[in-house]
């Protein structure tokens, strides 16, 4: 066969995931209900996957689900408070699942399995105190104190899993409710100790909150591994994020990988929260864990937050020492989350400004797997509430994505205030794009799209930069693009120029 002959194959659409909640969202059980009413509209911008925020019965309704407290109650039983989560009833969640079906968006779910919180009663066991700063380094000599170690889980009585758990299941705690200290314990018993398969910050990072479960014992391990294999059943889900993964035994993750992989079949996407930045640690993991897994790119982000808030910034350096650099095929990119969102714990300060030029950074590359927040799509509630940012143009960025971002990338990253890109498109999907943003006064760069776009119209999708762009019959174009904002440009009559502007 002539290679002329040869059939082409279609392009992949990009892939773009979303962050379907924020830390504020109010607690009045009816979230699964209002992201079932969006997931038609999301997948209409260009969103195919949403991490849902932890679905498992927390230790109260008000509680995001990090406060774990039963892995087997999706919002089915009457514990802690009520029978719904913060998000709402399981039967609300199925239904959300069932819809995001109907239109072919998958659910990521988040697996909180570091800790449990929210225990039934005290159990005395033997324990050391040790160092905040060092915990691998004793305090005191062993003593006994009076743990919330014991969970029964009362309400669902034996349904799904018998295990109850006890002091002997967990590694550690930070809670002594004898005498009300509040310290880190390490829990003693025969071989039991802090994971060495954890982060090394700290000393040891086994610890992180709550009571701390100890992965070595075949209890534990076997009944989330079981859990793995419920949820599966109860929930179809295509992929799940991964909780807290320096703070648990990166060899029991494998495990569990492997498990789910034998049992329910391979083809998860796998993300796991490893949050640092240091890039060498979330490389060495990948390895690890045999490109299996991505994590989300936490260098990326404190990046964005030093550019933004650094006047004259050099924007040529936005992917130095960031996890999309080095391994773009395991990073989830990412401007913000529940965690870097203001008044967090890991709050990193975007300027308003720079978000829409982040979001094109993240989007409309090759490179990566994009996370659009909540936060930024819908705004922030709580007592210091946002408005969506980007002026509410990420729906159009991430239809921009679906549409126009395909093909050869061409980089413009020659000045150090104003850089730009242009997509060259595929055979099937032929419209490509020119992106050209500046963190100073107005600019302009001069950018090669293609001599099969020389006389078309080329107009800004954003709406924020007036006028046309003629490309020449070399396929060149001179993209401006504001002060401190950014330009993307595509032709004026490319298929799907009629939906932006719309969503």
């Amino acid at each position: 066969m002539e290679p002329s002959q040869i059939p082409r194959q279609p392009t992949p659409a990009n892939a773009t995931m979303f962050q379907a909640f924020e830390w504020y969202i109010p607690a009045d059980q009816k979230h699964w209900l209002r992201l079932r009413e969006a997931v038609a509209g999301l997948q209409a911008t260009g969103i195919d996957n949403m991490w849902i925020p932890p679905a498992c019965k927390g230790s109260s309704q008000q509680g995001n689900g990090y406060d774990i407290y039963d892995l087997y109650d999706l919002g089915e039983f009457d514990q802690k408070g009520g029978i719904s989560t913060k998000w709402g009833t399981k039967e609300d969640l199925v239904q959300l699942v069932q819809r995001a079906d109907e239109v072919r968006m998958g659910i990521y779910f988040d697996a909180v399995l570091n800790q449990k919180a929210g225990a039934d009663r005290t159990e005395q066991c033997r324990v050391i105190e040790v160092d905040p700063n060092d915990r691998t380094k004793a305090i005191t000599d062993p003593y006994s104190i009076d743990g919330w170690l014991g969970f029964d889980f009362p309400g669902r009585a034996g349904r799904y899993s018998t295990l109850t758990y006890h002091w002997y299941h967990f590694t550690g705690t930070d809670y002594n409710n004898a005498n009300g200290k509040t310290a880190i314990y390490r829990i003693l018993g025969d071989g039991k100790d802090w994971s060495k398969f954890v982060g090394k910050e700290k000393g040891n990072y086994d610890y992180l909150m709550f009571a701390d479960l100890d992965y070595t014992h075949p209890e534990v391990e076997a009944d989330v591994k079981a859990w793995g294999e419920w949820l599966c059943s109860q929930v179809p889900i295509k992929g799940i994020r991964f909780d807290a993964i320096k703070h648990y035994s990166e060899e029991f993750l494998q495990s569990l990988v492997e498990h789910l992989d034998d049992r329910i079949g391979p083809g998860w996407f796998l993300v796991g929260e490893f949050w640092q930045d240091s890039l060498e640690a979330m490389t060495t993991y990948i390895r690890n864990m045999q490109h299996k897994f991505s994590l989300f790119d936490a260098p990326l982000v404190y990046n964005f937050s030093s550019i933004s808030n650094t006047e004259n910034a050099d924007l040529r350096k936005v992917f130095e020492g960031t996890l999309v650099g080095a391994e773009p095929v395991n990073a989830v990119t990412l401007v913000m989350n529940h965690d870097t969102q203001p008044y967090q714990a890991l709050a990193a300060d975007i300027q308003p400004f720079f978000k829409p030029l982040a979001y094109c950074l993240i989007l409309l590359r090759a490179e990566g797997y994009p996370c659009v927040f909540f936060g930024d799509v819908y705004g922030i509630k709580g007592d210091h509430p946002l408005p969506p940012s980007c002026g509410g143009k990420v729906p159009d960025l991430c239809l921009a994505r679906r549409l126009y971002a395909y093909g050869e990338q061409l980089d413009y990253f020659d000045f150090p205030q104003c850089i730009g890109w242009t997509r060259l498109g595929t055979w099937d999907r032929p419209s490509g794009l020119a992106c050209v943003m500046s963190n100073a006064g107005r600019n302009e760069k001069w950018m090669y799209v293609g001599r099969e776009h020389r006389g078309e119209l080329w107009t800004d999708i954003l709406g924020w930069e007036q006028g046309q762009i003629t490309i020449n019959d070399d396929g060149w174009g001179c993209f401006t693009c504001g002060a401190v904002s950014v330009a993307v440009w595509v032709n004026g009559s490319a298929e799907g120029r009629d939906q932006l502007g719309k969503l």
